[in-house]
């Protein structure tokens, strides 16, 4: 079972939060933020009971920082490093301290480009997810919509899973259909795929915020 806990440092046995206190949510992007923006308004109607406690960018410029100074959360810049699809070392233990400061619950990663491995992961386990635009195990990657739509697929999707050390391969938490209707673009079926994200990442997280997410091997259950 996913448990509502404060990770201490080092990490110890865990214990579980009274269910009083909100889920303590840190949120990793490299873009836009339309999801971070969903999980955001969804809080602000009651529907999470979360907070958003700290929001970080690899990348100065994205969006995702604006969206969160415009809402009063903290929001940084962290620089990825040396490599270009992952965190260099340096750069990992600067993304954990200030996760740590924060005293993170739980990692959302909403468009963070970055591969996130070995010790962040050790650190945050079962406390990173993910949602990519596709219905995993099918088209993991970039752009997983161009990927399904060139396949010829009727239906494309989107999935909230559990970050291992693969590639878009962690236990499915929750997915959601998108028809490919005749006509389709790659944009257009982005920006549909893109819609059923942020109705399913916000009841993913409201789940976990509950503790009715169930998770036995690579099953999960509890999603209303």
């Amino acid at each position: 079972m996913f448990q509502r806990r404060r990770l201490p440092w080092p990490v110890e046995p865990a214990f579980t939060l009274p269910m009083s206190n909100p889920l303590r949510l840190g949120i990793l992007g490299s873009g836009k933020g339309s999801n971070m923006v969903a999980i955001a308004d969804a809080i602000s109607r009651g529907d999470v009971p979360a907070r958003i406690v700290t929001v970080i960018s690899d990348v100065e410029s994205a969006g995702i920082l604006d969206h969160a100074r415009s809402r009063g959360f903290p929001a940084q810049f962290i620089a990825p490093g040396k490599f270009r699809t992952k965190l260099d070392e340096d750069a990992e233990r600067a993304y954990i301290d200030a996760l740590k400061a924060a005293e993170v619950d739980l990692v959302v990663l909403a468009g963070f480009m970055r591969i996130l491995k070995g010790e962040f992961l050790r650190l945050f386990e079962q406390r990173v997810i993910n949602i990519h635009p596709s219905l995993l195990p099918a088209f993991p990657g970039l752009a997983a919509w161009k990927q399904a739509l060139d396949y010829g697929v009727k239906f494309a999707g989107c999935t909230v899973h559990y970050v291992d050390q693969g590639v878009d391969t962690g236990p499915i938490i929750a997915q959601t259909a998108v028809p490919v209707v005749d006509g389709d673009t790659a944009t257009t079926l982005h920006e549909r795929i893109q819609l059923a994200e942020r109705s399913l990442y916000p009841r993913v997280v409201a789940a976990m915020a509950r503790d009715q997410i169930k998770v036995s091997g690579r099953s999960t259950a509890g999603l209303p």
